[in-house]
């Protein structure tokens, strides 16, 4: 019989791509994440995508939030909180758990659970321990989602700094002096941790940096001029994590690099460098995010400087196998070499971070730089790869 006279059925137009955009979580740097998140989401092309916000709280429940970015932002000198932004203060978000299923759920007590359709692809949108870590990449590598940025290995690398300098001292990359602290030593020993630190000073001299061995957004970090304020300085990293890193102080120049994963590989983006801050002792918390030091992009390098630090930055995203983007931190040093500091697997994309800037000086504006990054994950099968 033919079918050239029956009534054709309009075709469905194809659906769109829907990104879950994941932000808040358990660590120190929860309000940062949301402010990332809400300059994401105020970003995403929404004629291209569909979008679901979901928010991690501080106690580790992930909820539904509304589509306000204008509430995603610091405000009085304070950063947002998920929970103020939760839709529900029972309702909880169920990522899937079958492969073969992208299909997010929605729940409540005492309600029947209600689907809120498939996953194509998240964006974690999440800082330090709990997100950045690789432990959400694992969660979303057993489910099967796309995500974007580093898999397991690279983001529990770039998060756990004594690993990420082992890592780059192995494939030849220029690091500084630091030494360690692990919790059992501090346990078992507290004095001869705390002379472990003071031999290193008494190596490199005075200041130190005393920081959390797993945290970011310069959270934790104290700067200490001399030995009184060593204790001090220990119990404010061990508040954030209880691995501490101990680093000599480098004299030169901050200057940071960014690299984006292209369809034909990694590219730096033109570098930028963080002047010295005069209100503060480093160029900590308050001074990224809260009294906003602005970076100077491009940096005043030579041709020859910026082609080195471009290549640096590159080679150290490929060491530690890293996807999608990074921002790379060195010193250059008085006498005119570059030391890594570290790595960044989830960079602030903040309005006034450094990563989009430099990326927004290279040609790729903000909203390109998002949309490059949801293309490239979901480009990118979840498992070995």
């Amino acid at each position: 019989m033919s079918t050239e006279n029956l009534p054709q059925s309009p075709e469905q137009p194809p659906r769109k791509p829907r990104v879950a955009v994941v932000f808040g979580g358990r660590s120190s740097e929860h309000g940062i994440s949301t402010v990332t998140a809400g300059a994401v989401l105020r970003a995403v092309d929404r004629t291209k995508y569909d979008v679901l916000p979901i928010g991690i709280t501080r106690e580790g429940r992930w909820v539904l939030t509304a589509d306000d970015p204008e509430r995603m932002t610091i405000s009085e000198r304070r950063t947002p909180d998920v929970g103020a932004l939760a839709e529900s203060s029972e309702g909880g978000v169920i990522l899937p758990v079958d492969p073969a299923s992208r299909e997010v759920v929605y729940s409540e007590p005492g309600s029947v659970p209600k689907a809120l359709g498939e996953v194509d692809v998240v964006f974690p949108m999440l800082h330090g321990p709990y997100g950045e870590d690789g432990t959400l990449q694992g969660l979303l590598e057993l489910s099967g989602v796309p995500y974007v940025g580093s898999g397991v290995l690279a983001s529990a690398v770039g998060q756990d700094k004594e690993y990420m300098k082992r890592v780059f001292t192995s494939f030849g990359l220029p690091v500084g002096p630091y030494v360690v602290i692990r919790p059992r030593e501090w346990e078992q020993d507290e004095s001869a941790a705390r002379k472990k630190i003071i031999d290193f000073a008494g190596e490199h001299g005075w200041p130190l940096f005393v920081k959390p061995a797993r945290a970011g957004s310069s959270i934790g970090i104290t700067k200490v001029d001399d030995l009184s304020g060593l204790d001090e300085a220990i119990a404010e990293a061990q508040r954030h994590d209880p691995k501490i890193l101990v680093e000599a102080l480098l004299r030169g120049r901050e200057i940071e690099c960014g690299v984006l994963e292209f369809e034909d590989g990694p590219r730096a983006s033109v570098p930028a460098e963080i002047p010295p801050v005069q209100s503060h002792a480093y160029y900590d918390f308050e001074a990224k995010y809260i009294d906003s030091t602005p970076g100077i992009v491009p940096a005043p390098l030579t041709p020859e400087q910026t082609t080195e630090i471009r290549r640096l930055a590159v080679e150290a995203f490929e060491a530690a196998s890293c996807e999608g983007l990074v921002r790379a931190d060195f010193f250059l040093t008085e006498d005119g070499e570059f030391v890594i500091n570290e790595i960044n697997t989830m960079p602030g994309f903040t309005p006034i971070s450094m990563y989009p800037k430099m990326w927004e000086a290279t040609g790729v504006p903000y909203p390109e730089l998002v949309d490059r990054l949801i293309q490239a994950a979901l480009r990118r099968p979840t498992g070995l790869r």
